[in-house]
């Protein structure tokens, strides 16, 4: 005897309005995290006069034959540590750290970038490192 077997429907979950549901929530909580907080109290920040971005950093080149220079002017190496360390001083007159940018060739010896960035650490200066082609 064969008996029919009787359809039967398999449970299905429906989740397309599950995606509108979702998508409005996402929506809702973008806007409300947005909204400005009341309790914020508002000051107003000085503006500076002078263009002090010129003050804020020392430039120091090292070039392909290992030369060094702050700025225009060639340092020799004897007097590397000392010049780097006068002028951070010089420009804690205008900023808390001041930073030094080393602008070093790539035929340049690592020694050389190295020893730059170690009496700039010495100094105190934030070091920025910018290697040119």
């Amino acid at each position: 005897m064969k008996f029919k077997s009787r359809f039967r429907s398999t449970p299905e979950v429906h989740t397309s309005a599950l995606n509108d549901i979702l998508f409005i929530l996402l929506l809702f909580f973008l806007i409300v995290s947005t909204l400005a907080n009341p309790n914020v109290v508002k000051v107003n920040n000085p503006k500076g006069k002078a263009d002090t971005k010129t003050k804020q950093t020392i430039v120091v080149t090292i070039d392909k034959e290992d030369h060094y220079f702050i700025g225009q002017v060639e340092i020799p190496i004897a007097n590397l540590e000392s010049t780097i360390q006068d002028e951070v001083n010089r420009s804690r007159n205008y900023v808390d750290t001041p930073s030094v940018v080393i602008n070093a060739d790539t035929l340049s010896l690592t020694g050389a970038f190295f020893r730059v960035m170690t009496c700039a650490k010495k100094a105190g200066a934030k070091v920025v490192a910018n290697v040119k082609s």
